[in-house]
């Protein structure tokens, strides 16, 4: 009897417990709603970037050239002078002299002392060998070389240039190369022409895809190395001379930009 009756109040209690547990569930989750339905709790609306991806923009690149070919104006050398001494002083004292006589030289053929720089000075030993190696009583040898890198902006008086430096004791000379003294106007020459290239591709390539030429997006230089000289010119008159004809040939300005433009 006693089982029994202990047995009911468990089914009670525990059917007590289940009506509190469902209540409370039923409370929380009409807390949640209220408090989400609330003024200032609505959602945050998605943006439109995020529901689709945006579709890519249209446009149209290419790479514009331009070239500008032009007679040099200046040249640039390297003259030098070396001496073979049995002391350091004997080969320094000398090759000072000759080198005096050098620069004095290459003043009277008109070359301004800012367009005479030294490029280089070297002393190194010559110590004699023999079929068994060094020959520790020989005499050393001084070698001692100055260079001078000399700019000449008449064209015409190269020969007669290197002439007299070699009449006044210069025997080494190496390096010839030509300029132009201002490139800024070529090179803008060069841009012009690159930037109509860049039209006529572009234009090109709209028509093959059916489609108009819009506005520049952008425009960039693509950079490269400086004038590239050009060897087919014939040689130049009145650069002869003891020093051998001497050709200032055609110097190339070359610019690339990269263009990009909208398609309409």
């Amino acid at each position: 009897m006693q089982s029994k009756w202990i047995l009911r109040a468990s089914l009670i209690l525990t059917g007590v417990l289940a009506s509190v547990l469902v209540w409370t569930l039923f409370t929380a989750g009409a807390t949640t709603a209220g408090a989400s339905n609330a003024p200032g709790n609505e959602p945050a609306p998605v943006a439109p970037g995020l529901q689709a991806t945006q579709p890519a923009s249209r446009t149209i690149t290419v790479v514009g050239e331009g070239d500008v070919r032009i007679r040099p104006d200046i040249a640039t050398t390297n003259v030098g002078v070396e001496v073979v001494a049995d002391s350091v002083r004997a080969a320094s004292d000398q090759q000072a002299d000759i080198m005096n006589a050098v620069m004095e030289a290459l003043r009277a053929q008109g070359v301004a002392d800012q367009d005479m720089q030294t490029s280089g000075y070297s002393v190194w030993v010559e110590r004699p060998y023999g079929p068994e190696g060094p020959q520790p009583d020989a005499q050393p040898l001084y070698h001692v070389t100055n260079q001078v890198a000399v700019t000449i902006r008449d064209l015409d008086n190269i020969g007669p240039v290197l002439d007299a430096a070699i009449e006044a004791g210069a025997n080494n000379i190496f390096g010839i190369s030509f300029q132009v003294s201002d490139p800024s106007t070529l090179m803008a020459e060069a841009r012009q022409e690159a930037v109509e290239d860049a039209q006529t591709k572009a234009a090109e390539l709209a028509g093959l895809a059916n489609v108009q030429v819009g506005s520049v997006i952008s425009i960039s230089e693509i950079v490269a190395g400086g004038p590239i000289p050009l060897f087919n010119a014939p040689a130049a008159e009145g650069l002869g001379g003891g020093a051998g004809p001497i050709s200032p040939g055609e110097l190339e300005m070359k610019v690339q930009l990269q263009v990009t433009y909208a398609i309409q």
